[in-house]
């Protein structure tokens, strides 16, 4: 049951450890922790991810800062409330880890994989660049058991972006690509920034699902 619930969101991801293990939360006597991981683009830049673990799974207690830790499982969201603001906080929800030879890092060794079968809950934002380059966000409802969801923002460009701008909310689509961070500038004050990152996922593939009337 479950496993076929979660063929819906599923992620593989591997990069260098860049932190220690963080305490997140229990759940009935399980301890979850959230590490960060620089998974390399083909740039040669870095998105750090982060990816949150059972101490069931591995020992959170050692320092693996340097080695590399190959996670699958699923891309998660979950609300903050901070200073009377919701916040949509994002982690790789890992159901199997290893930690990985480093020699020979590259992109085809550390995937950064991930498959979503949701629904669009936002009309999608489309714009252009100042150098034309073709933009949609889309923000992708999909469910989980117990009548939860996930919420995870997704970037299209060029022709996936034109494609996305005739979504509907509601529209029922799958999409393939690649989680990615990015950093902002958050407002705190008049005078005051706070750099904040937030992360989406970046859309190589897309497809709008023809559901069957009921």
């Amino acid at each position: 049951m479950l496993d076929k619930v979660f063929t819906n969101n599923q992620v593989t991801i591997a990069g260098e450890v860049v932190s220690e293990f963080v305490f997140s939360h229990e759940v009935y006597g399980e301890h979850f922790y959230v590490v960060n991981i620089a998974v390399c683009r083909l740039s040669n830049s870095y998105d750090i991810i982060p990816v949150m673990v059972s101490d069931r799974l591995l020992d959170v207690k050692n320092d693996y800062r340097g080695c590399i830790l190959q996670a699958t499982g699923q891309f998660r969201s979950y609300n903050r409330h901070e200073e009377s603001k919701n916040r949509l906080v994002l982690s790789v929800f890992a159901r199997e880890v290893a930690i990985l030879d480093s020699e020979g890092e590259n992109e085809e060794q550390n995937p950064n994989q991930i498959f979503l079968d949701g629904f669009v809950c936002k009309k999608p934002v489309y714009r252009k660049t100042p150098l034309g380059r073709e933009i949609a966000d889309v923000l992708l409802a999909v469910n989980r058991p117990y009548g939860k969801s996930d919420y995870i923002p997704c970037i299209c460009w060029g022709r996936n972006a034109r494609f996305a701008d005739q979504f509907e909310v509601g529209s029922h689509i799958q999409l393939w690509g690649r989680i990615q961070s990015r950093e902002y500038q958050k407002k705190i004050s008049e005078e005051e920034f706070e750099k904040r990152v937030a992360y989406e996922v970046s859309v190589s593939k897309l497809e709008l699902m023809e559901d069957e009337e009921e």
